[in-house]
């Protein structure tokens, strides 16, 4: 991830499965991002994470949660423009 360094990061956080899958799928059909991982925290709460360009990620981030709200529970949204490289270390592996 090393190369993602200063690439703005997007997270929504749903109540269930479904939610996460329709905020996915909006979020990457909403503005160039790449979508890199989900991480399950336990009692249904699923969060899914986004990057790319600091204005593409909060659009998608937007869509993202529009479209978890009108299918299930949306409990939070959050961009960080230019996380620092140490938080590279605590985010989910790619391919989760």
């Amino acid at each position: 991830m090393a190369e993602d360094y200063g690439i703005a990061l997007g997270m929504v956080e749903t109540r269930g499965l479904v939610g996460a899958i329709e905020a996915a799928d909006a979020m990457v059909k909403a503005a160039r991002v790449r979508l890199v991982g989900k991480e399950k925290i336990g009692g249904g709460y699923v969060t899914v994470m986004v990057r790319g360009d600091v204005g593409a990620v909060k659009a998608a981030t937007d869509a993202g949660a529009a479209a978890a709200e009108r299918v299930g529970e949306l409990v939070s949204v959050h961009v960080i423009p230019r996380p620092h490289s140490d938080v590279e270390h605590i985010l989910p592996a790619l391919g989760n």
